[in-house]
């Protein structure tokens, strides 16, 4: 079944992927060409289950529709009559052979899969299931259907059993992995279990917290009371470095993000240590250091141990991210040209080159996944300080603007499904994290307490 799916997606033109058109308007697409159209039913739950069917639904809608490669039909469109299982489903019996040109003539014996797939509906594929509660826990079973299939066993694409706790944590978490599944079929990555990390004023001081991909369980990680700022998160999603001013000067610390204890790091001797940064695999850090007066680009071990310098000018260069499928790859804020701008080097130093205009000034640059995007703050075309998000194919050079708010629109970080950026916009008097597709649609605010800033994205711990 999952061949079906996988045509269907591709007829779609390659729905998961950014794709950027060379054309006078210039735009970044998450989708191009017709997303699949998918209808999701509302569960219903036997015994307690029924309690948090509310919680079930909205979950699996919101997981749905926020991964952005779904059309997701409206629900008043609906069948009055939805299947809850297979059983539900029944053939209609031919009643008169199909004259040329026509369909055949049939008797309806109740609901079946072109209800959903004929207008008002005019879905592609149909989720639909039921809960239950089995020796004490939620159990789901969850089906996903291809409605461009004759018969019920060419349909089915899922049948699965979810297990989880009998509380509102339970339905989310089982709506969480049907939802995986479903976009795994079309080739798209669910971002549960991936985490947020950011700083946040909320208790009067800057420290470090962490929250869920959509903004919930937020949770402080450092106790400072002190200013601690600029978080890095390792590849493997189990460290957390960060900038601290606890002890005096700037310094780097670690956290182990699964003890929530302090990981060794040695400080080089300097006034500031800061914009630390994992290298891809995890065993180096880079960083930027004073050294003779000036800020510049450094290299470590993961422990502090074997530094090396990497920049040697008379300017201040930070914010240094290595490309995740390019190792050698380096991007940074440098000002030696004037204004703060992108640039890119060699790991070693060298090859240097400038890869924005010159305009404005450029901060907060971050890596897709695929190495392939930059994302990043500039103030082109807006006053000094007026900072919004823009996407660059990197080999393209072409910049698409994203934001358009009057203000201070900074601090964009991929997710791990290279689909979808978190940033923080300053609306009013407060600064505040979003996420939003990569294409600049379905904004969300995920913080609302105090300040909230500098989020980064860390996949989910396996």
């Amino acid at each position: 079944m999952k061949k079906n799916i996988v045509i269907a997606f591709a007829m779609a033109a390659g729905c998961v992927a950014l794709l950027l058109a060379q054309q006078a308007d210039i735009n970044i697409k998450v989708v191009s060409g017709e997303k699949p159209a998918i209808a999701v039913t509302d569960f219903r739950g036997s015994g307690d289950a029924q309690r948090y069917m509310d919680t079930f639904n909205q979950t699996l809608w919101d997981e749905l529709s926020g991964a952005g490669i779904l059309k997701m039909i409206a629900k008043s469109v609906y069948p009055l009559t939805v299947p809850q299982r297979p059983q539900d489903f029944h053939p209609p019996t031919q009643i008169a052979p199909a004259r040329r040109g026509e369909a055949p003539r049939v008797q309806s014996n109740g609901p079946w899969l072109t209800d959903w797939s004929n207008p008002p509906v005019n879905a592609n594929y149909l989720a639909f299931g039921y809960t239950g509660v089995q020796e004490g826990r939620l159990v789901l079973s969850g089906y996903l259907y291809n409605l461009g299939q004759a018969d019920l066993n060419s349909a089915q694409v899922i049948g699965k059993l979810y297990f989880g706790s009998l509380d509102a944590e339970g339905a989310k978490k089982v709506a969480r992995e049907f939802a995986a599944d479903i976009l795994q079929q079309f080739g798209a990555k669910s971002l549960a279990g991936s985490k947020i990390y950011f700083v946040s004023d909320r208790t009067g001081n800057k420290e470090i917290w962490s929250m869920d991909y959509d903004g919930s369980n937020q949770s402080q990680i450092t106790r400072y009371k002190s200013i601690s700022t600029m978080p890095a998160v390792s590849p493997d999603g189990k460290m957390v470095a960060f900038t601290t001013y606890a002890q005096g000067n700037p310094k780097i610390m670690i956290y182990s993000t699964e003890s929530l204890r302090r990981v060794p790091f040695y400080n080089p001797v300097s006034s500031v240590v800061e914009t630390p940064e994992f290298t891809p695999d995890g065993r180096r850090m880079l960083f930027s250091a004073t050294i003779d007066g000036w800020t510049q680009i450094c290299e470590a071990n993961v422990d502090g141990s074997d530094m090396r310098r990497i920049s040697h000018v008379r300017s201040v260069e930070v914010s240094s991210k290595v490309n995740p499928k390019n190792p050698s790859q380096v991007v940074y804020i440098s000002g030696k040209s004037g204004h703060q701008q992108l640039w890119k080097m060699n790991i070693d130093g060298g090859d240097q080159e400038m890869i924005t205009s010159g305009e404005g000034d450029v901060a907060n640059p971050s890596w897709s996944p695929n190495g392939q995007f930059l994302a990043f703050a500039w103030t082109r075309g807006y006053e000094i300080g007026g900072f919004n998000i823009f996407v660059m194919d990197v080999a393209k050079r072409v910049p698409v603007q994203l934001t358009h708010v009057n203000g201070r629109n900074e601090n964009p970080w991929w997710a791990p499904d290279g689909v979808h950026l978190v940033f923080t916009t300053k609306r009013g008097s407060a600064t505040q994290v979003y996420t939003m597709l990569a294409d600049g649609t379905h904004v969300q605010q995920l913080t609302t307490q105090g300040n909230n800033i500098q989020p980064v994205w860390s996949k989910a711990i396996n």
